[in-house]
């Protein structure tokens, strides 16, 4: 792999309407991408949401450094902020949307945005060959409605279509998308929040128990239940990913990373990633883009 640096695609690379909302198929967005400074096959951050739905073929999707197997029925979906690769060789078949988050956020209410975020906090899922037909109806309608020049309540109808194929998608996952207890689920997204803010000033789980006014056991048993990792396992994993993620960008140096990410020391910013990677921030770059 030529050393580079890492795209940042922001949205407007990938609309072809006015709307903050797109749908492609797997075909046009290769096509689409072939003749573009924009390279797909290499690691690539995105700035917006999507949800890449795969319905036949075989192949591989990386997603955050992270080799996803895709089968018929895989459902991915993607987070601004996220790392992404695609193969080469196209081996699948399937749609890919892209989104503005505010655009199918605002104005939904609490039930179908717990939904929504649950989704967008499960790495991936399978609804199996067998149900993929299942999603067709939602998919039509939202090509026709992208393609439609009314534009009354274009938005609301794409934003409640969106929403139905969501919930579609949660209904035939052959892993049986739990329904956490809401509360539960709205201090696990909280205190996703406010790592996102306060990653600069602490890493200690106690003090993120603190600022949500619960407990540190509490904080512990629904990270433990909805990502089985413990508090500090979490934390860890997502510092290990933005490391990961502003590595490969090659913007910014290990000691301005290691202070970006609230390390007092980047000697010791260099033993976490070590820890967990058992390689250092350097030959993690060398590995990856060499």
């Amino acid at each position: 792999m030529k050393k580079q640096d890492i795209e940042n695609i922001q949205f407007e690379k990938v609309q072809r309407e006015q709307l903050k909302f797109d749908i492609s198929t797997v075909d046009e967005m290769y096509k689409r991408f072939s003749n573009s400074h924009v390279d797909l096959f290499q690691p690539h951050r995105i700035q917006f949401h999507g949800l890449a739905i795969y319905t036949n073929g075989k192949g591989k999707h990386t997603v955050d450094f992270k080799e996803q197997v895709i089968t018929s029925g895989t459902i991915i979906p993607c987070l601004k902020g996220q790392v992404h690769k695609f193969e080469r060789t196209l081996k699948v078949n399937g749609f890919i949307i892209s989104f503005d988050e505010a655009f199918i956020t605002e104005g939904l209410n609490d039930k179908n945005l717990f939904h929504f975020l649950q989704l967008y906090h499960t790495p991936h899922l399978n609804i199996g060959e067998e149900n993929i037909a299942l999603l067709f109806p939602f998919i039509n309608q939202l090509k026709d409605l992208i393609r439609s020049p009314n534009l009354n309540l274009k938005k609301e109808l794409i934003q409640s279509v969106f929403i139905s194929l969501i919930l579609q998608i949660k209904r035939n996952s052959i892993y049986q998308h739990k329904v956490f207890q809401s509360q539960r689920y709205r201090d696990y997204v909280l205190f996703q929040d406010l790592l996102d803010t306060h990653f600069q000033q602490t890493h200690n789980a106690a003090d993120y128990a603190e600022m949500m006014r619960v407990s540190y056991k509490y904080l512990n048993d629904i990270c433990k239940d909805l990502a089985h990792k413990t508090a500090k396992s979490f934390i860890d994993s997502w510092l290990i990913t933005e490391i990961k993620r502003k590595l490969t960008e090659k913007l910014y140096s290990s000691q301005e990373i290691a202070y970006d990410l609230g390390f007092s020391d980047p000697s010791n910013f260099v033993r976490f990633f070590k820890k967990y990677e058992k390689m250092t921030p350097t030959q993690f770059v060398d590995k990856l883009l060499n």
